[in-house]
């Protein structure tokens, strides 16, 4: 198969250097917009990620500052990309950074690999863009490209599905552009070379060489097996508030949402009367009114959280005896506060 796709790398080469969007991470090639852009990249689209990237750099231009950043700030400045973990790992590898390789960023893929929360993937994206060395990126979208080119009909949830897709890459990189070369693959697979049925067979220049195409199996290309059911869970979620403080809860330092803050909730469904009890119970104060709210539901990795919501009107809270429970105004809330998307459908009746 590689016979077959090689004349593919030139006329890739020459469509993302014509057609390649401009991107604020492409206007060069420093290895910290690389690694920023990357790792917010990861399951987030490119129209949601363009403000985030644009606030971070304001914030943090360089690694020193994202080693030295508070972590409530950085939370903050992360909030509603999810996944919390690697922006706290990027913090902690920036600290790498600096402590081992005095603030420069390390040039070989090797060593970029050993960072905190750095993977195949982004130590390729990395050494390939930022230091032109010729080691492969597979993505998701690559694997998805690289699959119908050859029609290899693989499960690509499977790791060795990426192996074999990164061994193709290694024979076919050009060691004169391998940055340009991941980049346009991740590219044909970000404009073109969609999931069924978004596919834009009839747009693609290279259907000629694809495997998929021809033997009219793009819909079943990539194979991907059935994913295990997702855990669910139960919570109620209270909008405690007076006047004009709201009440919140700090999450415990690990964990799921590790030390982010929330609104006060329980595991399970509960009534507007054990609703009114629980709200009584942390704020301190008899309920006057008790608003039931629109259910939601929220998607993680690996459960799925469905709501029901309350909002608990009361009078003159005081500051709760508990350390990870406080007040705060709502704007001081919304400005300071890293709220994870999970409670998006109920901060917003905090205003």
């Amino acid at each position: 198969m590689k016979t077959d796709i090689q004349g593919t790398v030139s006329l890739l080469l020459d469509w993302f250097h014509q057609s390649g969007r401009e991107l604020p991470w492409r206007k060069d090639t420093d290895p910290y917009h690389v690694w920023v852009s990357e790792i917010m990249l990861q399951q987030t689209r490119i129209e949601t990620v363009l403000p985030y990237y644009a606030r971070f750099m304001k914030a943090l231009p360089d690694i020193e500052a994202l080693s030295q950043c508070p972590q409530e700030k950085l939370l903050k400045l992360w909030e509603g990309l999810g996944y919390y973990s690697r922006v706290r790992n990027m913090q902690k590898a920036a600290a790498v950074i600096t402590e081992t390789y005095g603030g420069k960023f390390p040039e070989r893929y090797e060593q970029i690999r050993t960072l905190p929360g750095i993977g195949d993937y982004t130590a390729g994206a990395i050494a390939s863009i930022a230091f032109s060395e010729a080691v492969p990126a597979v993505d998701g979208n690559v694997l998805r490209v690289l699959t119908r080119l050859t029609g290899n009909e693989s499960d690509v949830r499977k790791e060795r599905a990426k192996k074999w897709a990164g061994e193709l890459v290694r024979e076919l990189i050009p060691k004169q552009e391998p940055g340009a070369f991941n980049q346009a693959l991740m590219e044909f697979g970000e404009v073109i070379c969609l999931p069924s049925p978004e596919n834009r067979c009839d747009q693609c220049f290279l259907k000629s060489f694809c495997q998929a195409y021809v033997c009219h199996k793009t819909d079943a290309i990539p194979y991907r097996s059935p994913a295990n059911p997702k855990k669910t869970e139960e919570k109620t979620v209270l909008v405690i508030r007076d006047s004009a403080f709201y009440l919140f809860h700090r999450r415990s330092p690990k964990g799921l949402l590790a030390g982010m803050y929330e609104l006060p909730n329980t595991d399970g469904f509960l009534s507007p009367q054990e609703a009114a009890r629980k709200a009584e119970e942390l704020s301190g104060r008899t309920p006057l009114r008790v608003e039931e709210l629109p259910p939601a539901r929220h998607l993680f990795s690996h459960v799925e959280w469905r709501m029901k919501g309350y909002q608990v009107i009361v009078e003159n809270m005081k500051e709760p005896r508990k350390d990870d429970y406080f007040l705060s105004t709502a704007a001081a809330a919304l400005e300071k506060l890293a709220v994870p998307g999970a409670f998006r459908a109920y901060m917003k009746y905090v205003r």
